[in-house]
């Protein structure tokens, strides 16, 4: 069976996957439910570290027959991690473990790990962005060849998280060594949890205009499609199914139909039932959203 074209595969549209009964059944079921891009986490994401990656295991989701049927699949880190503490025994878990996960996502050939860029734990955003740009330039330095990048995350900002405002992301791009190895991920319910009115008139066009002049679209290359329960400005982290939280639907209307985000892979993490049938529900709405030439 010829591989997909790209414009077969457009939009690139689909949810985080679970991964029970491996890696390679998460494939049979994002495309199952009609993804045509998809998340996984390539371990355990409430825990330090995992058995390695069987190397048969990898290659059956490399080589997964219904693989070409993604656009796009990227991995999301462990929630564990933080690169923004030095000196304690979380430090060095958190590096070791988000190097093992960097390997796992050179082994199923997944080239973007996205990454929340991690707590200062009170010690100020100024010496907290300082951690993450060192640890960022420690794990570059000892994985000089990999392909995979880290997609680093907007958050909402709650507590003493790091990367609520688009210049911290920015000042961590422009401060590591090798900037070229880093990407970005934005999250629609951390946006506005953060303070980004996407719900407003235009909003979303506003936000991302933002983005552009403060990070820069190029770095853009995941999207997290997600309605917010929290209130603007709120910095309380809590998706919502889209249309039942406080964004509305103008703003993923907006987002599915902007040119400059096109080719962006477009993930919901909105709550679901095993079945994923939310899922189903939601990337039909973000469909039936693309105006029609």
């Amino acid at each position: 069976m010829p591989s997909k074209k790209p414009s077969d595969l457009f939009p690139l549209l689909g949810s985080h996957v679970p991964t029970v009964g491996g890696v390679s059944a998460a494939i049979d079921r994002g495309v199952g439910i009609g993804c045509t891009a998809m998340q996984i986490f390539v371990k355990n994401n409430m825990q330090w570290f995992a058995k390695p990656l069987p190397e048969a295991e990898a290659k059956g989701f490399r080589e997964h027959p219904l693989r070409g049927k993604l656009g796009a699949v990227v991995a999301h880190a462990g929630y564990l991690i933080n690169l923004g503490v030095e000196g304690t025994d979380n430090h060095e878990k958190s590096l070791r473990s988000l190097s093992d996960e960097m390997l796992r996502c050179e082994q199923l050939g997944i080239r973007s790990l996205v990454l929340h860029p991690g707590s200062h734990l009170g010690a100020g955003m100024e010496a907290g962005i300082g951690c993450v740009v060192r640890n960022l330039d420690r794990l570059h330095a000892e994985h000089p060849e990999l392909k995979v990048r880290i997609t680093l995350e907007t958050t909402a900002g709650q507590g003493a998280c790091i990367g609520a405002r688009f210049e911290e992301i920015a000042e961590i791009l422009s401060a590591v060594k090798d900037p070229r190895r880093l990407e970005v991920c934005l999250d629609t319910a951390h946006a506005y949890a953060a303070g980004y009115d996407l719900a407003a008139p235009k909003g979303a066009a506003k936000t991302f205009a933002e983005f552009d002049r403060i990070v820069g679209l190029k770095r853009l290359t995941v999207l997290h499609i997600n309605d917010s329960k929290s209130a603007l400005g709120s910095r309380v982290d809590r998706h919502d199914n889209l249309g039942k939280g406080k964004i509305g639907l103008d703003a993923f209307r907006w987002i599915m139909n902007a040119p400059e985000l096109a080719a962006i892979p477009k993930i919901l993490e909105t709550p679901k039932g095993k079945d994923l049938a939310e899922d189903v529900e939601a990337m039909k709405l973000l469909r039936g959203f693309l105006k029609k030439d």
